[in-house]
């Protein structure tokens, strides 16, 4: 006969081990998470110059960012529409610095960003303030017409709602040649582990101050930890352009790859309001 006391034991051991589950498959369920955040937004130093390659684009060594491998879980669905125009004429301008650019702009003063898509216009307002160096070189890169005729190489949709941009390669693999520092990274909309939709951040290779001239705009609240400098926000009607592309899809059907839609930035500026 099973008394009160063994009773007792025993229910304290099954309340143990229903414990010890949650934990692991919480424990679980954080891993693949941080598995994805690595392989999506990650970027690789590369050589004498600094170049970044974005998680499942691997470059020809078929070398994969952070280690970290994708398993292929679906076929490639086929391809949406492409909601987007032709790109204008021009090509990819290759330049290349040893160093971040001086600062040149007024910190105290406003700037907004225009790409100007084949999608569509994405405005954004810049927090200058925040982050003052990310907003010098863009306007130093904009200048020089880096970011002009570039594709947007990479859109997720599962888990992590970004469209990433700047790599003048368009594989996830190009950079400027210099970092920036990380800035504004304990920005009050950055709540709970959440990059907000209408967030624009910098890319990095997983490690401190290794921005480039990667970057992702936000089209859909995505949790994320707070390592990547945000510099701006995106206007209403940018937003809708993002997600009219992320409406298309992208290349793989497994929720991270090229977009379906041919997203190219026609021109990129900066302008001092």
């Amino acid at each position: 006969m099973v008394t009160q006391e063994q009773r007792r034991r025993q229910l304290a051991r099954e309340k143990f081990l229903r414990q010890q589950q949650r934990r692991t498959a919480a424990r679980r369920k954080s891993h693949m998470r941080n598995t994805v955040v690595a392989s999506v937004l990650g970027v690789i130093v590369v050589g004498s110059v600094v170049s970044y390659a974005t998680g499942v684009f691997k470059n020809d060594d078929k070398k994969a960012n952070a280690g970290a491998e994708v398993t292929p879980s679906a076929s490639p669905t086929s391809k949406a529409p492409d909601p987007c125009a032709k790109p204008a004429e021009g090509a990819v301008k290759s330049l290349s610095w040893k160093t971040e650019p001086a600062m040149a702009i007024d910190k105290s003063a406003d700037y907004t960003m225009k790409l100007a898509t084949t999608c569509g216009d994405i405005d954004v307002a810049l927090k200058t303030a925040a982050a003052p160096h990310t907003v010098n070189s863009f306007d130093f890169l904009a200048g020089k017409g880096f970011f002009d005729h570039t594709k947007c190489h990479r859109l997720t949709t599962n888990g992590i709602y970004v469209l990433q941009c700047g790599d003048p390669k368009g594989t996830g693999s190009g950079g400027p040649g210099y970092t920036i520092p990380d800035e504004n990274l304990k920005d009050t909309s950055l709540k709970g582990g959440v990059y907000p939709a209408g967030t624009i951040a910098m890319a990095n290779t997983g490690q401190k101050h290794t921005g480039g001239s990667q970057f992702f705009l936000v089209y859909q609240d995505s949790q994320l930890p707070a390592s990547y400098t945000p510099f701006g926000t995106i206007s209403k009607s940018g937003l809708t352009v993002l997600k009219k592309i992320a409406a298309a899809g992208e290349s793989t059907g497994q929720g991270d790859g090229a977009p379906n839609a041919t997203v190219v930035i026609n021109k990129l500026t900066v302008t001092k309001s």
